[in-house]
């Protein structure tokens, strides 16, 4: 049946942690908004605030909750989870907080799927339990995201893989522990088994940052740069170091990635309501000619906009986290839907952060409010776990599949021969 209530014991939580975030958390954000913090977890400023935060979140039982209780989790099924995570989407610093920021969450996934119990030991629990962060390394200088033209290769010498390539924008990889890199390992392989994954500790010898470079608002002569272009120069790691099996790298990604795209796109939801928030109070606190802005048919109209557009995006990331969940979990199930909220975040992203931006005036374009930190991160949403194009593509194919070729020279949907049909039906009546 359907149903778009929420349990009662469950909405108890979800009240829990919007007080906690407009109490607790939110000041994280104005205190340390730069990503580079978050990630580093050296600093020892934010580090003596966040951890009485994650213990409380510990103590409330909602934390790493897209983990199994096995794991230290909660195991939440995705639609619970999309309603914890349209809140946390409104806060930079609410998925450490709660044990939930990427990428650190897919890794621990693809952890807790193929992992050994020595990788689970050694990589997963600390992941877990907060004490460090990750990094995944996929992506190329020379192709992006396009498997087909990877370079990076492992090779096996005696009891160790050995790693030689450059990969791109390797979120974090300065703060990391560990690295997670997609190699070549069968060049002449079909592509699904061309490739393996390895889990690459931070001291090994070879394992170098040509340089990081800095996101958009990241301020290089502060340092702050965050993606990692990375050089593996004769990378040695143990056999042991593979993570599920040869040839088995792109499967691992994949698992990754569809879980990514969809809590991206909760995460959006709650960005959005956020921003839309803000445009409403604006409109009911600005006036400009002599006319309050709420007033204005146009501003009536951007308003209206956005919130048609998030409650059809926010209804359809529902959708498909309910689709995985009747699934037992399988993103593959909810493929379609997972690619069609990653095109739709993409653009009410940006759709809605523009309207809220412009409705603020200048103040919009400073950093005096967190409309500008969302700005500069829309054309991320365009870009992450695979460009906006590529999940059209997979949209239409899935849709596609469901249909078939007329028969005959006309479309099934051709009128003659169906008035004909109809004429012969009711013959009977209409000769009468």
């Amino acid at each position: 049946m359907w149903d778009f209530s929420t349990d009662p014991e469950f909405q108890k939580k979800l009240d829990w942690i919007d007080r906690f975030l407009i109490e607790e958390v939110e000041p994280l954000d104005v205190l340390f908004p730069s990503v580079s913090v978050v990630y580093n977890t050296r600093h020892e400023a934010s580090r003596a605030i966040l951890k009485p935060l994650q213990d409380e979140v510990k103590r409330q039982k909602l934390w790493a909750c897209h983990l199994g209780e096995e794991l230290g989790g909660e195991g939440y099924g995705q639609v619970a989870l999309a309603l914890m995570n349209e809140r946390l989407g409104r806060s930079l610093w609410a998925p450490t907080v709660f044990g939930t920021a990427a990428p650190d969450t897919g890794n621990a996934e693809i952890l807790a799927m193929f992992g050994t119990p020595q990788q689970k030991e050694r990589y997963l629990q600390p992941l877990l339990d907060g004490d460090i962060v990750s990094c995944f390394s996929m992506t190329e200088p020379q192709g992006g995201a396009d498997p087909r033209v990877f370079t990076t290769t492992a090779v096996r010498e005696g009891g160790h893989w050995v790693i030689n390539g450059e990969k791109w924008f390797s979120s974090n990889a300065r703060y990391a522990e560990f690295v997670l890199v997609l190699a070549v390992t069968d060049p002449e392989a079909p592509i699904q088994k061309r490739m393996s994954m390895f889990i690459v500790p931070r001291e090994t010898e070879g394992l170098e940052i040509i340089r990081n470079a800095p996101y958009m608002g990241e301020r290089l002569e502060m340092d702050e740069a965050t993606e990692g272009y990375l050089h593996y120069n004769n990378v040695r790691v143990p056999l042991d170091h593979m993570l599920g099996e040869q040839g088995g790298g792109f499967a691992v990604a994949q698992a990754r990635l569809g879980g990514g795209r969809v809590h991206h796109a909760m995460r959006i939801v709650g960005q959005c309501q956020r921003a839309l928030d803000m445009m409403c109070e604006r409109a009911l606190s600005r006036r400009t000619q002599g006319t309050l802005l709420a007033d204005m048919g146009t501003v009536q109209t951007m308003i209206a906009d956005s919130q048609i557009e998030l409650e059809q995006f926010r209804l359809l990331v529902m959708k498909t986290a309910w689709i995985i969940d009747r699934s037992h979990g399988d993103p593959r199930q909810a493929r379609a839907h997972i690619a069609m909220v990653k095109v739709g975040m993409a653009k009410i992203y940006h759709d809605i952060v523009q309207r809220a931006l412009h409705l603020h005036g200048s103040l919009g374009a400073t950093f005096e409010t967190p409309l500008a930190y969302m700005w500069m991160n829309v054309p991320t949403f365009g870009l992450a776990d695979g460009p906006t194009e590529v999940h059209r593509v997979t949209v239409a194919r899935e849709l596609l599949r469901r249909y078939k070729p007329a028969e005959g020279m006309f479309p099934s949907e051709h009128l003659p021969p169906k008035i004909a049909a109809a004429r012969a039906r009711y013959a009977h009546i209409l000769n009468h």
